[in-house]
């Protein structure tokens, strides 16, 4: 476990990918959105590490997020080869019509 201060252990870190998916068309942007994710899902799952893999979707926001969590102890075994297949996951996420502010954030997750 590693400790950021006093009562903030963690073991697990998460790298996220997110971004905003439109209404338009009945939904088609977040329609491609999950079909790119689909396409490196097995991929992402047999990372080193891996804990789980979630998909968060609001439709009040408009937000698509994959939420990528590994044990502390290999994270930085997946930062080194960059979050690979982000890049990839990335540039299909920008080739889609409607989808905006395509983002990543890493940081400490734990249940509580």
């Amino acid at each position: 476990m590693i400790t950021i201060a006093e009562g903030v252990s963690f073991d697990t870190i998460a790298r996220e990918w997110r971004c905003k998916w439109s209404p338009d068309g009945d939904k088609v942007s977040l329609v491609a959105a999950q079909s790119a994710l689909e396409s490196v899902i097995d991929e992402v799952k047999k990372v080193p590490g891996v804990k789980r893999v979630d998909r968060i979707v609001c439709g009040g926001c408009l937000d698509f997020k994959v939420v990528t969590s590994l044990s502390a102890e290999d994270f930085g075994k997946w930062e080194a080869t960059n979050f690979e297949p982000e890049v990839a996951f990335l540039d299909m996420l920008k080739a889609i019509d409607g989808i905006s502010l395509i983002e990543t954030q890493t940081y400490t997750i734990m249940p509580v």
